[in-house]
């Protein structure tokens, strides 16, 4: 039996629908994909992989704003 993982699933889909081209899109496809990248981020955030990825982004933010003042 073959299985999926929902976050890889929804990461295909995700960079299928960012290769169009932006002209071609609609308000509804723009909307959608939204959508699906807010449940792809909820799906990865509890991952190991999501907590590293907040943390490099974490830090980035805090570089950037240490670089501000």
């Amino acid at each position: 039996m073959l299985t999926i993982d929902v976050a890889v699933l929804l990461a295909v889909i995700v960079l299928w629908r960012l290769r169009r081209r932006t002209e071609a899109r609609s308000r509804f496809d723009e909307k959608l994909t939204v959508v699906i990248v807010l449940a792809l981020g909820v799906l990865i955030a509890p991952t190991p992989a999501g907590q590293g990825i907040s943390n490099v982004l974490g830090r980035l933010a805090s570089g950037v704003t240490q670089a501000g003042r």
